[in-house]
């Protein structure tokens, strides 16, 4: 978690108007591996209309001024346990008016999703922690896939975190947290922490701000 915390705090470095998805993809695989990561398992760099597919690549479109662009990586360290964590940048200030308002929103879902997780507390109720905040905010259908799934020596691995999943949470389990918002067609947005169930509640494994974070035009 660290080691893929390090390498968000980089991204100012890369992601910039003029570069494509792919060129920022290419600087993040070789610093997730600098930073002791056996090899980068996933880059996904979604900017503008991009960023609304929450299962994106990297793809040749060039970044813009007022782009949104979600970040979401990972991989494994050679012990076999893997990474994974998404934040969300924009390229100077958002183009579309509306980002800011609906950021707020999920940032306070992803929180109270992360608030929820301790012994006993169902998958379920952690799905429900972050959708029902957003259902509150009228983004309910811009939430369009479950909210987390269990990680380590694989990266989507039991428990999943979606409606309907009434197993409890023990203490060691790990997995992701990560709701988001998908405008098809303009942009997207998600906030994603690796956290582990303690014995009265939860650790969040990735440290990095959930703020909306700005990088210069």
């Amino acid at each position: 978690g660290a080691a893929i915390d390090r390498v968000h705090a980089r991204m100012g470095e890369w992601l910039r108007p003029g570069r494509t998805e792919a060129e920022v993809g290419a600087d993040i695989t070789a610093a997730i591996v600098a930073e002791g990561h056996t090899a980068a398992e996933f880059v996904i760099v979604g900017s503008g209309p991009n960023g609304a597919s929450p299962h994106h690549d990297v793809s040749d479109r060039v970044i813009q001024a007022g782009d949104v662009v979600v970040v979401d990586i990972g991989g494994p360290i050679p012990e076999g346990y893997n990474s994974d964590c998404t934040r969300t940048y924009s390229v100077g200030e958002p183009a579309d008016a509306e980002v800011r308002e609906a950021y707020a929103v999920l940032q306070e879902a992803q929180r109270r999703a992360v608030e929820t997780v301790r012994p006993g507390a169902t998958a379920a109720a952690i799905d429900a922690a972050a959708r029902d905040t957003l259902a509150d905010a009228g983004l309910a259908e811009l939430f369009i896939h479950r909210t987390g799934h269990g990680i380590g020596l694989d990266v989507h691995e039991e428990p999943y975190l979606m409606g309907g999943n009434d197993l409890p949470l023990e203490p060691g389990m790990a997995f992701s947290v990560e709701p988001g918002v998908y405008r098809s067609g303009r942009w997207g947005a998600r906030i994603e922490d690796i956290v582990v169930v303690t014995a009265d509640g939860v650790e969040p494994l990735n440290t990095r701000p959930h703020e909306l974070t700005v990088l210069p035009a």
